[in-house]
């Protein structure tokens, strides 16, 4: 299958590396501003500095979208209208509204379309999941991953900042694990957040959480912040609560928390219900380079096979629309009430 990369930034170099080593894949283009390549592995793949050229010029069968979230949607359609199939970055775009119109897109052209949720693919996360439904709702959500990042990723995530909250670029991954256990309709979101650093635009915060309540009376929390003053302690906190006991992540909160492959890892669950702790040990967890190789066979493999990916794109859109909604209630100072995200 063909296909080409567009950005080379962390993931989508961990991307380009997936589809390099893949035997089904072959690399037709990288697209990069800088026009170069800093890897010895990518170095004898051609490499554009404009999608559309790119594009029209390599024909590709899947095009991968890891750029900045602010040229998610009209790279994406852009490639579909080209006649590819898309693997985009987290979130899906930069509001509700382009969200949808790429899902339409894909919708209206027949076109295949992944958007980067990585947890789905590791098989700690399922067990997570799988074990907080067997409790039983309602639920209460305890989720927040703080990243005290400096230097490169410091950089990284001030120009992140410059279109997109860490609220909303990493609240995705979290909001979609939530609705994957509770299976209910979000109806409400309430946000706060702070700036703490002049080093972002003055209408950005890099700090913010916020709370969700869902119609089955489950609710949740998450939290996220970036930069150099954030706190190492209690960084990153996963639970699950229900009537009938609780989910836990043991091993979070060891390491750096600007370590990428600290963000995924569980090492164990607690799973406690009353007059009962059980600690199930997960060894040998995928890191960061498993997980991208795992995603990128996941969307090779749906278009192979057709796959119906129609419940995985409302998945994306849902997920995205309460974490712009709590963006909105964080700007507005007002409690937002979500409605149908399509």
């Amino acid at each position: 299958m063909r296909v080409l990369i567009a950005g080379l930034g962390n993931m989508g170099l961990s991307h380009a590396l997936a589809h390099h080593h893949h035997p089904d894949a072959q690399i037709v283009a990288l697209v990069n501003r800088s026009g170069t390549v800093d890897h010895p592995d990518l170095a004898a793949y051609p490499v554009f500095t404009d999608l559309r050229a790119a594009l029209a010029e390599t024909s590709p069968d899947l095009a991968v979208i890891a750029t900045y979230t602010d040229t998610h949607a009209d790279y994406a359609i852009a490639a579909m209208e080209a006649g590819a199939h898309v693997f985009v970055e987290k979130p899906l775009a930069a509001t509700v509204a382009d969200a949808a119109r790429v899902v339409d897109t894909a919708a209206r052209l027949n076109r295949k379309l992944g958007v980067g949720y990585i947890l789905r693919h590791h098989p700690s996360w399922q067990r997570l999941i799988a074990e907080a439904r067997g409790l039983g709702g309602p639920y209460v959500f305890r989720l927040n991953l703080n990243q005290q990042s400096t230097g490169a990723t410091w950089e990284t995530h001030k120009q992140l900042m410059q279109t997109t909250s860490p609220l909303v670029d990493c609240g995705v991954h979290y909001v979609d694990v939530m609705c994957q256990i509770t299976d209910a309709t979000p109806v409400r979101v309430n946000g706060m957040g702070l700036r703490l650093s002049d080093e972002i635009p003055a209408e950005m915060y890099n700090y913010g959480q916020f709370q969700v309540t869902f119609d089955d009376g489950s609710v949740g929390w998450y939290e996220a912040g970036w930069g150099p003053m954030m706190s190492e302690t209690a960084f990153f906190v996963k639970d699950v609560v229900s009537p009938n006991g609780a989910v836990s992540i043991t091993d979070g909160n060891k390491g750096n928390s600007d370590d990428v492959d600290g963000h995924t890892r569980v090492g164990g669950l607690l799973v406690h219900r009353p007059g009962r702790d059980t600690i199930i040990e997960l060894p040998d967890e995928p890191g960061h380079q498993q997980l991208c190789d795992a995603e990128q066979a996941w969307i090779l493999d749906a278009i192979s096979t057709d796959a119906d990916l129609s419940r995985h794109m409302q998945d994306a859109l849902q997920s995205l629309a309460i974490c712009l909604a709590a963006d909105e209630s964080i700007r507005t100072g007002q409690s937002i009430q979500l409605g149908d995200p399509t």
